[in-house]
């Protein structure tokens, strides 16, 4: 019996993919770098910004004392992003509230910083329906890693098995899986809405009966 639904936060319930892909750019045109289109699709969506580093600094020489000043700008920047760009939206209060009300208990588990995570759940009207909020502070080791979903399980008390986790991205679905969770996979922030949840939901069930 399912019993709780993890969300991913970015391109899941917050369209801020390009959010943070702005702000690290911004960061790092300060010294000179910056990160391709096609890169930040296909190698750095869904990590932590200092995985992103890490990678930077091994396969292009971005020097590793500037690490953690980019990491500071990145941060404010994205900020300013939230608070100019991060409103509500109607289908995810409605998905959340209503699975909350059928006795589901709801998280977030995302590779962001804490801070970003409850600022944006904050300005989304999503933070009161959500039982934990987990970030990469939490956990040793980001996504693709499973720590951080693990951690939420345990955190939830309950199994894998009665959990659903919902990810947009390859490092993500691949953390849900390897934490032995059902994973709905979604394109799109608006896919994430009541009955796809519940459809999914229904369909796990209706396996295991």
């Amino acid at each position: 019996m399912i019993k709780a639904v993890i969300f991913d936060m970015d391109g899941v319930l917050i369209e801020a993919k390009d959010w943070h892909y702005e702000a690290l750019n911004k960061a790092l045109n300060l010294f000179g770098f910056n990160i391709s289109r096609f890169d930040h699709l296909t190698k750095f969506d869904g990590l932590p910004t200092k995985d992103k580093l890490n990678i930077l600094t091994t396969e292009y020489s971005l020097p590793i004392e500037l690490h953690s000043f980019i990491n500071e700008m990145k941060q404010n920047y994205t900020m300013e992003i939230v608070h100019t760009k991060c409103k509500p939206l109607f289908i995810h209060e409605y998905a959340l509230s209503k699975l909350k009300m059928e006795g589901y208990k709801l998280a977030v588990a995302s590779n962001s910083i804490k801070n970003t995570i409850i600022t944006m759940m904050e300005k989304a009207a999503l933070s009161n329906y959500l039982e934990i909020m987990l970030s990469n502070e939490d956990v040793v080791k980001g996504k693709p890693d499973p720590e951080i979903y693990t951690k939420t399980i345990n955190l939830l008390g309950l199994t894998p098995e009665e959990c659903v986790v919902v990810e947009d991205n390859e490092n993500g679905i691949r953390a849900a899986k390897a934490a032995g969770a059902h994973v709905l996979i979604v394109n799109e922030v608006t896919d994430v809405i009541y009955r796809n949840i519940r459809q999914f939901i229904d369909s796990v069930e209706e396996k295991k009966a």
